[in-house]
């Protein structure tokens, strides 16, 4: 588990914020930690889809389940990623000067299916483009703080790149007949080839909608709207850059399951 730098916590202050009002800043905050909030749920969820086809990434993603049911230990992902809720709550107490009132969405269950892998692309997408989202929103927060508070932005950005890379790159070791290499096609269109899974694209909108609406992105000023899918669009291309140095050998010989 990667560890974090210190942080002085109590060192956060509305001055470092540049850029952005602090009442659509908090509402920003308030939206990432309802989305951040049910990260067992997510684990679960993902172990559940990988178990069938790839058991070290579903204990990686969720850890080792007991026969009742009971985790007996946790997912790395999961240690990882229940850092970022308990984070963006105390930055948001100390600009706010008061707790968050979480409201986490509810996450979208496993679902059991006739073809795991089928149902497991369709899961990994969306994997993806939320990791995708989440290293956006952090990267393009880092631009608009100073000091302490762009520290902890840094450290959530580490962590999502992270995560990020590791599920696209098993996604094209994977599905390397699919779409997965095509960036910007895959998040937004998302062909699956002649594997047509089709139902990608009304899904990943849905989730692009719901997104929207949880960070407030009505309240965000025209200027912020635009350097923010800038910084979306730049991602994208450091990921097209990044997709091309993966060799399909490579990965086989670092994921490949023994039999």
């Amino acid at each position: 588990m990667r560890p974090w730098q210190k942080i002085n916590w109590q060192a956060i202050s509305p001055e470092q914020i540049v850029g952005i009002e602090l009442d659509a800043f908090l509402k920003i905050l308030m939206g990432a930690i309802d989305t951040e909030a049910p990260i067992r749920d997510y684990t679960q969820a993902s172990r559940q889809y990988l178990k069938a086809i790839h058991p070290p990434m579903a204990k990686f993603v969720g850890g080792c389940i007991a026969p009742d049911g009971s985790i007996e230990e946790l997912g790395l992902w999961e240690k990882e990623e229940r850092q970022h809720t308990p984070a963006l709550s105390h930055i948001y107490s100390q600009l706010a000067g008061e707790k968050p009132l979480v409201n986490p969405h509810n996450a979208r269950s496993f679902q059991a299916v006739d073809d795991p892998r089928a149902a497991l692309y369709r899961h990994g997408v969306h994997r993806v483009a939320t990791e995708y989202g989440a290293t956006c929103l952090y990267l393009w927060i880092m631009a608009h703080t100073t000091g302490v508070l762009q520290q902890v932005f840094q450290e959530l950005l580490i962590d999502e790149v992270n995560h990020m890379t590791k599920f696209w790159g098993f996604g094209c070791w994977l599905y390397p007949e699919a779409s997965v290499r095509k960036t910007g096609w895959m998040l937004l269109k998302s062909s699956g080839g002649r594997l047509g899974y089709q139902r990608d694209r009304s899904h990943l909108f849905g989730t692009l909608h719901r997104m929207s609406k949880t960070l407030a992105w009505s309240d965000w000023s025209w200027a912020n709207r635009r350097t923010f899918a800038v910084t979306c669009w730049r991602v994208l291309k450091q990921m097209q850059v990044w997709l091309k140095t993966l060799k399909q050998q490579e990965l086989e010989n670092l994921l490949q399951v023994e039999s």
